[in-house]
């Protein structure tokens, strides 16, 4: 089922499926029982464009901070569950807004049944996630290993169970840090039901090879119109998988507003430090996500205000001269050292 006629499943006060904007979802890495931490970080993911935050919950204490955290927070908060079929019964006591847990590793159907009953109770979605890790032994020997096969009926397996309690409050994912088997197995998936599908690849990696990894996957995933809330998983500061995120939903036209920045590749030509310069432009562009514009840095004055045509706004510059361009016509000549300060005064009276 394409993403536009999924299932509605209400997270907090997002909306997912049936056509609503594609949710960024991330992860904390602190220990959920330190409040502080942990609402510090989501605040800061919150800043960088998170929709759905998910938390750990391994212990009473986690499960009994979520109250306390969701008063300071502004987004919706899942309460990631492993193994302990009452940490997900506590989380949902405690107002988490979706619960996600793998039926296979909470216990036996009466544990599973406990955690249905009481997110019933709450009206809270359950998402059922499986991955390549964990996918069950008699299923790798059905396939010959692990297959997308293999992970689509075991997350299919799982749903069934839970609306043979008259539930149906569900969101799949199906992950795998292969990239060609997770796009297999959501196209697999999305033929079989119309539960809303959460979307990743798992353990992709460090920011650079994970944000390739990422790329890939989920270009190809969501632009086969599959996919209702995605996240990019990295080692590293889970910021930086909003950040990945957005652009990947930007890239995709999924995602409009904030500021794209294209530049030059650099060559034989460059006599500015455009890499340099680049980067404090990506940092000013930052603070300036209320702007729906295209910037451009170039490194060469002679063939940059050309390159840059299809920009909003642009800089160039080398050999100590420096050029303001819009929609590729030079409007202003300032020393190098002054790129940034013009840019930044340009940004900050767009809208004047």
């Amino acid at each position: 089922m394409d993403r536009n006629h999924t299932r509605v499943v209400k997270i907090g006060d997002v909306c997912i499926g049936g056509g609503n904007r594609i949710a960024i979802q991330s992860m904390t890495n602190t220990k959920t029982e330190d409040v502080e931490a942990t609402v510090s970080q989501i605040l800061e993911l919150e800043k960088a464009g998170c929709d759905i935050v998910r938390c750990t919950v391994p212990t009473i204490e986690a499960a009994k901070a979520i109250s306390i955290i969701k008063s300071r927070i502004h987004i919706p908060l899942v309460a990631d569950i492993h193994f302990d079929y009452k940490m997900a019964i506590a989380a949902i006591e405690n107002g988490a807004d979706k619960i996600r847990i793998n039926p296979g590793n909470i216990g036996g159907s009466d544990k599973i049944k406990a955690v249905v009953d009481a997110a019933k109770a709450k009206n809270i979605p359950i998402r059922v996630g499986v991955n390549s890790g964990s996918l069950e032994k008699e299923l790798i020997e059905k396939y010959g290993g692990v297959t997308a096969e293999g992970l689509v009926e075991s997350a299919l397996d799982k749903v069934r169970m839970i609306e043979e309690w008259d539930y149906n409050n569900i969101v799949i994912s199906i992950k795998s840090s292969d990239v060609m088997m997770c796009i297999q197995a959501y196209e697999l998936v999305s033929e079989k039901t119309d539960y809303p599908l959460h979307v990743g690849i798992t353990e992709a990696g460090t920011l650079f090879s994970g944000t390739i990894k990422s790329s890939v996957g989920l270009g190809v995933i969501l632009s086969k119109n599959i996919g209702d809330t995605i996240r990019v998983s990295l080692t590293d500061n889970p910021v930086k998988e909003v950040e990945a995120a957005k652009q990947i939903l930007k890239a995709l036209n999924l995602r409009s507003g904030g500021i794209e920045i294209v530049s030059c590749p650099t060559c034989g030509r460059t006599n500015i430090d455009l890499i340099g310069l680049a980067s404090q432009v990506e940092k000013i562009a930052a603070d300036y996500s209320n702007l729906n514009i295209k910037i451009a840095v170039m490194g060469c004055v002679v063939n940059g205000p050309g390159e840059a045509k299809e920009a909003d706004i642009g800089i160039a510059g080398g050999n100590g001269c420096g050029v303001l361009i819009k929609h590729g016509e030079i409007v202003r000549k300032v020393a190098e050292e002054e790129l940034l300060d013009t840019l930044k005064y340009e940004l900050e009276h767009w809208n004047d």
